[in-house]
């Protein structure tokens, strides 16, 4: 392991802090990556997140929203393991291997949302330099939640994780979904 730096943020974690980022370590280390699973409440959907897949495999960390937790943890995890195996994915591009039947997609993750959305990630990138994607579901039907045929409330369950809350990295219905 990397010795810490005197001045580093690092040297000002609590032990709960401490003993987090070294669970999410050994994640990385025995599994590519660490899966956190955040439940929903009144004031939002339940998301899924990876970390440490930008630390072994050099590809962006994932976040997915609005999923229940476990079919959450299996998208990211299928992500990350499509990764190792040499897959490169980009945004507005349709994805159909992760769920029968059902597409996914991608979208960058804006910069402002990472503390929201990746905060124990900053335990393992303190600066925050790692780049971050959302996979994206349909609702059923396949209706995107930037698409006013969406189920009334979607786009809300699941916000669109860029400066705008629309795809940015791509035109929807012209050069993706």
């Amino acid at each position: 392991m990397t010795p810490v730096p005197p001045n580093s943020a690092l040297n000002k974690l609590t032990d709960q802090d401490r003993a987090l980022r070294q669970w999410l370590l050994k994640q990385a280390e025995d599994h590519g990556n660490a899966v956190v699973q955040v439940a929903g409440d009144e004031q939002g959907a339940p998301y899924c997140f990876t970390v440490g897949a930008w630390r072994r495999f050099g590809v962006a960390e994932a976040v997915v929203i609005g999923l229940p937790l476990e079919m959450g943890s299996l998208l990211v995890t299928a992500y990350v393991d499509a990764c190792k195996q040499g897959a490169r994915f980009r945004p507005g591009e349709m994805y159909d291997g992760f769920f029968k039947g059902v597409p996914i997609t991608l979208e960058k993750v804006a910069k402002g949302f990472y503390p929201e959305y990746f905060g124990s990630a900053f335990l393992l990138h303190p600066t925050g330099d790692f780049p971050a994607v959302q996979l994206i579901v349909p609702a059923d039907g396949g209706h995107w939640p930037w698409q006013d045929t969406a189920p009334p409330g979607f786009a809300q369950w699941q916000p669109v994780l860029t400066a705008s809350g629309r795809p940015e990295s791509w035109l929807p219905g012209v050069d993706g979904p």
